[in-house]
């Protein structure tokens, strides 16, 4: 079956329409949430670091959305000083809590001011309908939290790198592209959400699949329109077997496992990662990718693990953009391994990078 691609799983093209799709993907969620099954490279999603301090933090969008952040910073930050900062956004699908307040820890201790934000729509940022897809909005999220940095005293302003994890990565390309005062970009397991949707992975889904797809999603509006309750699509499956894809499976055992499983404080557990089904065709008229090489000479780096089912997004990124960039491959990590195993995660090459574009 091919495949309609958002980040926080594949799932089949017809899904959408409905009857194609497993009957336990929507199935209810455990009372008790199960335990991961991977744990090689030590996962540490829910990472508490000693060595900074985290604040939660809200500034508003330039559409007058409240944006909801953890701020980081390092705890030896001397009096005066103003720091090089870094905005690190989530997984599509996800919410800060999951993956993005890892990397911000993590870089907050090697000298950074460090904004972990809940994109619009989801988590505890404002957005209705909840779940929506919106990749302009996503973008100026970013610009948005380089506005709230811009504006502390003890961050330089002209020193704000970004760093998108999977969806994110797309976003933050997407920012960077009309943002200037981003200055260093870097991604992690990225997702060119446009393409993922319009083609499927590898570029599996026909023009007729997508048109399909797009015929599904207006036939759903109509019953909205008429009063329908909302419905979701793809996310993350709420069961797996022996038969589930086993892309699905990665994804699972992040997202429902107690390896990296959140829900925000006033959100439905049940609709965690599951985008609204008539919001998430936005994605096909986005397009991260279109000229990226104007970014440059601002630098880029694209993370991906060298068996990661989503590399081929990083490859044309990095195929596509101008200098400097460089492509990095991690040995031997899939797509979600980069979302939290510290063992595998390239601490030392992104620290190397932010360190060069905006501390020196």
């Amino acid at each position: 079956m091919l495949s309609l691609l958002f980040c926080s799983v594949a799932v089949g093209t017809a899904s959408l329409a409905g009857p194609v799709q497993a009957a336990d993907f929507f199935a209810p969620l455990p009372a008790k949430t199960p335990a991961a099954t991977d744990t090689t490279g030590h996962p540490d999603n829910f990472y508490q670091s000693d060595k900074v301090t985290k604040t939660a933090v809200t500034f508003n969008n330039i559409y007058d959305m409240k944006v909801a952040g953890n701020l980081f910073v390092p705890k030896d930050m001397k009096k005066a000083e103003k720091l090089p900062a870094i905005i690190v956004g989530h997984p599509m699908g996800a919410v800060k809590e999951q993956s993005s307040d890892l990397y911000a820890q993590k870089l907050a201790e090697k000298g950074f001011v460090t904004l972990a934000i809940d994109l619009s729509y989801w988590g505890q940022s404002e957005g209705q309908p909840r779940n929506s897809v919106n990749p302009d909005v996503y973008a100026e999220d970013f610009s948005a939290a380089a506005d709230y940095l811009g504006k502390q005293s003890f961050v330089n302003r002209d020193k704000i790198g970004v760093l998108g994890i999977c969806g994110s990565g797309s976003f933050v390309i997407s920012a960077a592209k009309i943002d200037p005062r981003l200055k260093a970009v870097a991604t992690v397991s990225m997702y060119n959400m446009g393409n993922a949707n319009r083609w499927g992975l590898h570029k599996s889904q026909s023009v007729e699949q997508r048109k399909a797809v797009l015929e599904a999603a207006a036939q759903e509006r109509w019953a909205e329109a008429d009063g329908a309750p909302v419905k979701y699509t793809s996310g993350t499956t709420h069961a797996i077997d022996s038969t589930t894809d086993p892309i699905q499976k990665e994804f699972y055992d992040f997202y429902r496992t107690t390896r990296g499983s959140y829900t925000s404080p006033g959100e439905d557990p049940e609709h965690t990662t599951h985008p609204t089904l008539v919001s998430n065709v936005k994605f096909m008229n986005f397009y991260p990718f279109e000229d990226i090489e104007t970014i440059s000479p601002r630098p880029m780096l694209f993370i991906t693990g060298d068996q990661a089912h989503s590399k081929e997004f990083s490859e044309d990124a990095y195929r596509r953009a101008g200098n400097p960039k460089e492509l990095y491959y991690v040995k031997g990590a899939g797509h979600v391994d980069l979302y939290d195993k510290v063992d595998l995660i390239p601490w030392n090459k992104l620290t190397e990078f932010f360190t060069k574009y905006l501390k020196n």
